[in-house]
């Protein structure tokens, strides 16, 4: 999932953390470029081994090194002055035993000479134990973004203030992460905050959401291996794990990394700050009866949290049983998930009207989507052919797009595939097929933060179209009389409305948002008491896009590019 540093003997980790304390001039525990830049040199490397040593501590692209990931970074220094040649994260494990600190010219003569700061002494001299112990849990001092207590302290403040324009020093960002944070609270929130977009659209972001770890959303009907798909990849099972033909995970199930193992209720996991699942008590007590988050040791779930769903059966029926709103819930994991799979076996093809509403809900999200047909190996391999060809035609049908969906074709369990049923040439099918897939998976962690990126833009674009369409229903609204009918007017004609929007402004159709949502949205709204369109206020977005954003990138990007 990420470069691991091999954990070294104790006196090369002292050295290592001298080292990491003296380039750590502001003490918050991480490393940007220009911090490791000037240490770097002092390894004689050329600058294309550096920029590839680089590449792979940062695996994560974060923008910064945190301990963990510096000690790697030496490790390969110290490989690539021993080989003269450019290293690998392989490289690590295949020469475990053997490696010890670089030769870094001219560096014990500037820790001696006191070019340490007296915070700087005291925290070498002070602390080294706590690094050891961050090194050998690997996330004993941090959350998913490698943000350690100091920082979140920090960083929470930003959210907890009270006033809407908030100033945060650039001084502060240490990370692209950070960065978002920043922009989203000076930039962005004031707009979703003075046009209500949280009413209409998405919740508002909390430090959690930001900080939380990437994580994937399993869908499907019942018994198609949801849950054992989890149980495999994790190779155990979870607290409140249930497997069976019969309907048996009756609720959402977060699987997420936890000091033990244990089950928490979804009134307690809902109140919880530091959790990003605040804004599920929108769907009230109901819902989060039907809601638990389950924890426990993991080396997978340090980088991924996987979200367990109810199967979805057959009928208009279900729907009406629910005490929920189940295509809500699922929308609101979806748009906070970095992966959905889609669960099908071979005796589960029809897509049900529940099944549908949920996967076109999931419009938006099409980049996240993957289609699993598990439990192949139940079938023969001319059947199979039929079965998949059946699956794409229901797909088409509901997806609505010309791209063809990734489908990862085998049997997600613990048992050995079946050969009497696939022979030898569909074994080796299956295997390639769930490495495919593991490979996926493991490169969701890597591309966490170039995620982070993308859904923000996202939220952006869908934030200035939401406002540029309130501000012109305001706009049309009367000054005097007559304001219920004229508001009744524009919701019952919105689409036209959307129209002119597009067309006055130049904006993309395909980013306009459902036009029943939003009528039925406006129908309990005064829409005389939106704020006007504000100009400046949209430049501001504007800029954020095309200018702070890329300066961001650009500025926690690899400092030998």
């Amino acid at each position: 999932m990420e470069v691991l540093a091999v954990r070294p003997v104790k006196q090369d980790e002292q050295t290592y953390k001298r080292w990491f304390d003296y380039a750590d001039t502001d003490n918050d525990g991480r490393l940007t470029g220009p911090d490791v830049v000037k240490l770097f040199a002092l390894s004689q490397l050329p600058r294309g081994h550096l920029k590839q040593v680089w590449a792979v501590a940062d695996s994560k692209r974060q923008g910064f090194l945190g301990f963990k990931e510096f000690v790697a970074a030496m490790q390969m220094i110290s490989l690539a002055q021993a080989s003269g040649k450019d290293v690998s994260a392989d490289m690590l494990s295949t020469y475990a035993e053997t490696i010890s600190p670089p030769k870094m010219d001219g560096l014990e003569e500037l820790l001696m000479n006191g070019h340490m700061s007296s915070s700087q002494e005291s925290t070498c001299n002070g602390n080294v134990n706590g690094h050891a112990n961050g090194l050998a849990n690997g996330h004993a001092h941090e959350n998913g973004n490698g943000t350690t207590p100091q920082l979140q302290l920090q960083t929470s403040k930003w959210f907890s203030q009270k006033s809407t324009r908030k100033i945060i020093p650039a001084a502060s960002v240490t990370s692209i992460v950070d960065g978002l944070k920043k922009l989203y609270l000076e930039k962005l929130k004031p707009l979703e905050i003075a046009y209500r977009f949280h009413d209409f659209a998405l919740p508002m972001l909390t430090e959690s959401d930001f900080d939380a770890k990437p994580s994937v959303m399993l869908l499907g009907q019942y018994s198609t291996g949801k849950t054992t798909f989890i149980k495999h990849l994790l190779g155990s099972s979870y607290p409140g794990a249930h497997v069976g033909p019969e309907p048996t995970t009756d609720r959402f199930v977060v699987v997420m990394e936890g000091a033990d193992e244990r089950s928490i209720p979804g009134n307690t996991i809902a109140v919880q700050g530091n959790m990003p699942f605040t804004g599920l008590t929108k769907f009230g007590g109901a819902f989060l009866s039907k809601f638990e988050c389950s924890q426990m040791p993991h080396p997978l779930l340090e980088h991924l949290t996987f979200v367990d769903t109810p199967g979805v059966l057959s009928g208009e029926k279900q729907r009406t049983q629910r005490s929920y709103e189940f295509t809500g819930v699922t929308e609101w994991f979806a748009a906070k998930c970095d992966m959905i799979l889609l669960l099908f076996d071979p005796h589960k093809l029809d897509i049900s009207d529940e099944f549908k509403r949920v996967i076109m809900s999931l419009h938006g999200q099409d980049d996240k989507i993957r289609v699993v047909l598990n439990k192949a190996d139940q079938v023969g391999t001319q059947q199979l052919m039929r079965v998949y060809g059946a699956l794409m035609w229901s797909l088409g049908k509901v997806l609505k797009t010309p791209e063809v969906m990734r489908v990862y074709i085998g049997s997600f369990n613990d048992k050995p595939i079946n050969e009497n049923q696939v022979g030898p040439i569909g074994k080796v099918l299956f295997e390639q097929e769930q490495n495919d897939l593991l490979d996926d998976l493991k490169d969701i962690p890597r591309k966490a933060c170039d995620r982070k990126i993308n859904e923000f833009v996202k939220r952006a674009r869908a934030a200035k179209i939401h406002a540029c369409i309130m501000g012109h229903l305001k706009k049309e609204m009367p000054t005097m009389m007559g304001k219920a009918k004229a508001q009744q007017r524009l919701i019952d004609t919105l689409e036209d409305e959307f129209a002119k929007v597009q067309r006055e402004l130049n904006l993309p159709a395909g980013d306009f948002p459902n036009v029943e949502h939003y009528q039925e949205v406006l129908s309990e709204c005064n829409i005389d008491k939106f704020e006007k369109l504000k100009p400046k206020m949209l430049q501001t977005l504007d800029d954020m896009l095309s200018v702070d954003i890329p300066d961001l990138i650009k500025k926690f990007r690899n400092p030998y590019d």
